[in-house]
């Protein structure tokens, strides 16, 4: 069943892409070091869904779970820390190499940076990985919310010390917010998971700080014997953890890259309609972005994130809820001896467009266009766990958003 999902092929204009260099590995190994140092720091799993595979008919499907990270159930952490790192490293004249995380959380460095106040708006994810590594650097954060956010999310970020209040606006209106906020405060900073012409260089950081999940999966992938993923499926808000995926891999391998496909919430389908322009000018989506993917509910895309995904993209999808509740599904019910998974609303939608291209007798021609077959070596990422226990229990436990109910609307 496709009902609601949309999908195009690439054909959107190429750019210089000068920003693909970003993702290159040398960038991403320091990042990946600086991530290292801190005590928190473990490798996440890579899920084999080996039973999964075999039925949809392909070689292998891998998910990189992110319900590990640092303890905070998502992976959005990597790129405020390293962030963060990267501004305070700039601040005081020194290279990010020179600030693991006993000097950055150090009384000394403190002493010598002094206070910032950094500034974000999020959805959820992003903003407790900027409170929670404020907190451990002894800085303040501020955390603005659109409307509509769970108290859940809500109280993790203020459980780490943050100021955080819910707008009642939008989430790209929370953005406009933060970073008015952020210019008129001594020493405020906006650290933001998205990039505008002038505020380039703190985006590009957060996108390199992403770049260690991407590697740790390729490194996962060659310790099971998979040189290199065919097809690789990642979700995408305002399109920063996207091009970063993407960027590692097309940079990596540009002589035989995997087909990559970007999935979006309909609700806030700026790339998919930014694609079908085709003249790579970015289409924004306005109003209240209303979807069960609160982390992807984003309507203006990141620049940076954007040029690299016009260049390498092979399809941009805009997906109805129910395919990511589908996948929730699936991930916390799996087959046979395949792991169970514990993946939000924002982190099944991969698995969602995946499983019904495989499986669903009208998606055919997205199987064809996805070159999908037996041969194909599919990497997903679960960018989150249940940071929502209450919906991820209405969709695992009652069926929210489930296929029949989809199809009464």
């Amino acid at each position: 069943m496709t009902e609601g999902l949309k999908w195009t092929v690439n054909h959107v204009a190429r750019s210089d892409d000068k920003h693909l260099e970003l993702m290159s590995e040398e960038n991403v190994k320091k990042a990946n070091k600086f991530h290292k140092s801190f005590p928190q720091y473990t490798v996440t799993p890579l899920q084999d869904l080996a039973e999964l595979a075999s039925y949809l008919g392909v070689k292998s499907i891998h998910c990189k779970d992110e319900s590990y990270r640092f303890g905070l159930n998502a992976f959005k952490v990597l790129g405020g820390s390293y962030a963060m790192g990267r501004y305070i490293a700039k601040e005081v004249g020194k290279d990010i190499s020179e600030l693991p995380y006993a000097v950055l959380s150090s009384e000394e460095l403190r002493k010598e940076f002094g206070q910032a106040t950094f500034f974000t708006a999020t959805d959820g994810n992003h903003g407790r990985g900027v409170a929670w590594a404020a907190k451990r650097l002894g800085q303040k954060a501020v955390v603005r919310m659109p409307k509509g956010t769970t108290k859940t999310r809500f109280d993790n970020i203020a459980k780490e010390g943050a100021t955080v209040t819910i707008e009642e606006v939008n989430y790209d209106d929370c953005v406009r917010m933060a970073a008015a906020e952020a210019a008129k405060t001594e020493h405020g900073i906006i650290v933001q998971d998205t990039a505008w012409d002038g505020y380039e260089e703190i985006p590009s950081w957060i996108m390199q700080g992403y770049g260690t999940m991407v590697m740790e999966a390729d490194q996962q992938l060659k310790e099971a014997g998979i040189d290199r993923p065919t097809h690789v499926l990642v979700q995408a808000g305002v399109g920063s953890l996207a091009g970063a995926v993407v960027g590692y891999f097309a940079h990596k391998y540009k002589e035989n890259p995997p087909v990559m496909v970007v999935c979006e919430a309909s609700a806030a389908d700026c790339l998919y309609r930014s694609a079908m322009k085709e003249s790579g000018d970015l289409v924004n989506v306005g109003g209240d972005l209303q979807t069960i993917m609160a982390g992807l509910a984003c309507g203006e895309a990141n620049t940076i994130g954007w040029d690299i995904l016009r260049n390498h993209v092979s399809v941009f999808a805009s997906c109805p809820d129910w395919m990511s509740a589908k996948a929730t599904r699936i991930y916390a019910n799996p087959l046979g001896n395949d792991p169970h998974i514990v993946s939000g609303e924002s982190g099944s939608v991969p698995l969602g467009l995946c499983f019904t291209a495989l499986h669903d007798e009208d998606a055919k021609d997205l199987k064809e266009a996805l070159k999908l077959d037996e041969n194909s070596n599919v990497l997903v990422i679960s960018t989150e766990g249940d940071t929502d226990p209450v919906r991820y229990r209405e969709i695992v436990w009652d069926g929210l958003y489930g296929t029949n109910e989809s199809l009464s609307k």
